[in-house]
């Protein structure tokens, strides 16, 4: 079984910073991505990054430059640090992971979720 937590949510002011925790249990397909899924009110949900086994990382183009994803293997932990936060960043934020037999690649990449943690920018 899966388990994602998140924390580290809350509401901050334009121009903020936030950072968000994922602690990671379970059977994943971890080894190869993790990422973190955004869904704004009466939105779609959006991949904002993710982070391969190789230590890369993918940014959506509205947060590259500002957000920055990261893991502690150590600690089964990923993190999302946000900074420069603009209110078009508010949203539920989502930790996800891939399952076993999905292609980190493909567009519904995400099969495991958490139950999300709630940022908010006002202007």
């Amino acid at each position: 079984q899966v388990q994602l937590v998140e924390s580290g949510g809350g509401s901050v002011q334009t121009g903020g910073s936030l950072r968000l925790s994922c602690a990671v249990s379970g059977s994943t397909n971890r080894a190869l991505c993790m990422g973190w899924v955004r869904q704004a009110p009466g939105k779609g949900r959006e991949t904002v990054a993710k982070i391969y086994s190789d230590g890369t990382a993918a940014y959506t183009d509205s947060v590259k430059g500002r957000f920055t994803i990261s893991q502690d293997n150590a600690k089964n932990t990923i993190y999302l640090q946000m900074n420069s936060l603009k209110p078009e960043d508010t949203a539920m934020y989502y930790c996800a992971a891939p399952g076993p037999h999905t292609s980190c690649r493909s567009n519904d990449w995400a099969q495991y979720w958490g139950q999300g943690t709630q940022v908010t920018v006002s202007s």
